[in-house]
């Protein structure tokens, strides 16, 4: 009897093995980018959205963290799509603290939550207005996971050799 069990373990390892990785879900958002916040801020105020981006500073406050952001649009995945032209910059405000080694400069993080005005600030010199976002949920992506747009399934042959 166990040899026709042998298969159908055989099939459920390699569909384990070809399982995707991390999502962000996005929920019920609307398709609003960073740049059409700050050209149209009284109709994106108090919409739902999801950003995304890479970090540039994140600065820890009296009663919350506020993450300067290089925004990108996200993929299917809710990832940040650095392959695409950036758009613009957005502030991500977090309720509390976050750690800002965790959340250093180039990490890249997702989130979603409600756009509640923009904010007066520099970038260098140059004046620059920030879309906020007051974040509800955020993911903050792994390093050690490289992106890539083909197949997570990989085969090889190898040679060992011992030399003693």
């Amino acid at each position: 009897m166990t040899r026709y069990y042998r298969p159908l373990i055989t099939c459920l390892a390699l569909l384990a093995a070809c399982a995707t990785g991390p999502r962000f879900e996005t929920g019920d958002t609307r398709p609003i980018t960073p740049n059409e916040a700050v050209a149209n801020i009284d109709a994106a105020r108090s919409s739902r959205v999801a950003w995304g981006g890479r970090i540039i500073n994140t600065r820890n406050l009296k009663d919350s963290t506020e993450i300067e952001v290089l925004g990108y649009p996200l993929d299917d995945d809710g990832r940040p799509d650095t392959g695409a032209a950036a758009q613009h910059r957005f502030l991500l405000v977090h309720p509390g603290y976050l750690e800002s080694a965790d959340y250093r400069p180039g990490r890249l993080v997702s989130a979603a939550g409600t756009v509640t005005g923009i904010r007066e600030g520099l970038v260098g010199e140059a004046s620059y207005r920030y879309p906020a976002l007051a974040a509800e949920r955020i993911y903050l992506w792994p390093t050690s996971q490289p992106r890539s747009r083909g197949s997570n399934v990989h085969f090889g042959v190898g040679v060992g050799v011992i030399i003693r």
